[in-house]
């Protein structure tokens, strides 16, 4: 291995890292408050790594949803990670092999996408297993400090954390949402869609996970169909 890689790699992901801390300290009282224990929401974090598709897990395995429904929507919220692994398994060198490249993509979040993306020339296998290295350790440190804290807080202040995720959501809409008409579209469409479900009678009673999937493939599609991106020639 090339220690000083492995470093570099080390080192580029310790903001990712910080950053996803608070996240997943977030993550980790809302779990404890949806009933799990510390450990499951931990192990949940170390074997998954993804916000937004666990944030949905929990709360679909919390009222005991479909095994069929928890799967499709985790594969709608995380389908882009497939999408991130295809343009970066253009820049991996010689060092990626097969197996190798099944361990990355466990850990090929969108941050770590946009750090190994922006290296220049190609990035191997001692880079990128320290680039993933801090995050993962991040991130489930943070989840289990989240979950021990929500078992000994009180109510009021668990609940007041516990939004903090949510905080995180906006944070990434809003800026593309401001200077793109087509985000802003997208993003108010998902919103007026899934106010639509909570609200209008009949279809208020389709299953949570299932409204997830149908609010993002359709905002998606509208989206796709009136701001197409222009392929060069």
């Amino acid at each position: 291995m090339n220690r000083t890689l492995f470093l570099k790699g080390i080192r580029h992901g310790m903001p990712i890292a910080l950053g996803y801390l608070s996240v997943s300290f977030a993550f980790g009282i809302q779990a404890v408050g949806l009933g799990m224990t510390p450990m499951q929401a931990v192990l949940i974090s170390m074997t998954n790594v993804t916000s937004a598709g666990q944030l949905a897990g929990i709360e679909q395995i919390a009222r005991l949803a479909a095994l069929v429904e928890v799967a499709l929507t985790q594969l709608t919220i995380n389908l882009r990670y497939a999408l991130m692994s295809l343009s970066l398994s253009q820049k991996l060198d010689g060092t990626m092999g097969t197996l190798q490249r099944m361990i990355f993509a466990f850990c090929n979040t969108d941050e770590i996408f946009a750090v190994a993306s922006s290296q220049p020339g190609k990035v191997g296998r001692d880079y990128l297993y320290g680039l993933m290295l801090s995050p993962w350790i991040g991130w489930s440190l943070g989840t289990l400090l989240g979950a021990v804290a929500g078992t000994l807080l009180p109510m009021f202040f668990r609940t007041a954390l516990g939004i903090a995720i949510y905080g995180m959501f906006l944070a990434i809409i809003l800026p593309p949402a401001r200077e793109k008409k087509s985000v802003r579209l997208v993003v108010l469409l998902s919103v007026a869609l899934s106010l639509a479900f909570r609200y209008v009678p009949v279809m208020n009673r389709v299953p949570a996970g299932y409204v997830i999937i149908l609010c993002a493939v359709a905002a998606a599609c509208v989206g796709a169909a009136l701001y197409p991106v222009e392929e060069d020639a």
